[in-house]
């Protein structure tokens, strides 16, 4: 099986500069490379496509994700994503995409902190698209698998929760 992973930054991806002394999104994939260094039965196909935090992303950003997405020969896709606005891009590309399954996955805490959240909410990505799954586009987090409008964040517990 193969999937392709676009990469576009937020806090799953940043990690802790000593000389400004701020978290920093690079544009590298060592957060990915330690957890798809264990999956010996897929092949990855990684992309790094935008590179910020999703706080700071722009129309143009949600653009090249959704060119990207079509451009694609793979219809089996992760999207790592800053979980700030990913319900935003998610509904910008919702009724653009056909033929393809979509799941969007990142974490509330750094890969570079700790490796536990980022790492399930990815491999559940994985799984997800192991399984016979209809076309449609997911988000992959806190223990849940779902249809991209019924898992929202809730900021007030910090956690991503099933919407009733």
């Amino acid at each position: 099986m193969k999937i392709t992973v676009l990469n576009t930054g937020g806090t799953f991806n940043k990690r802790y500069n000593p000389i400004s002394g701020q978290l920093e999104v690079p544009s590298d994939n060592i957060a990915l490379d330690k957890i798809v260094k264990s999956c010996f039965n897929i092949e990855f196909e990684i992309k790094n496509i935008v590179s910020k935090d999703s706080l700071d992303f722009t129309q143009e950003d949600r653009e090249i994700i959704l060119e990207n997405i079509i451009n694609s020969e793979n219809d089996k896709i992760i999207i790592v994503h800053g979980t700030d606005t990913v319900d935003l891009t998610a509904e910008f590309i919702e009724d653009k995409i056909e033929g393809k399954k979509i799941v969007f996955t990142g974490a509330m805490v750094p890969m570079s902190i700790d490796e536990v959240e980022a790492t399930m909410n990815f491999s559940q990505a994985i799984g997800f698209l192991n399984a016979p799954i209809k076309n449609g586009i997911y988000l992959s987090m806190h223990g849940s698998v779902i249809e991209h409008s019924k898992l929202k964040k809730d900021r007030s517990v910090g956690q991503f929760l099933v919407k009733n």
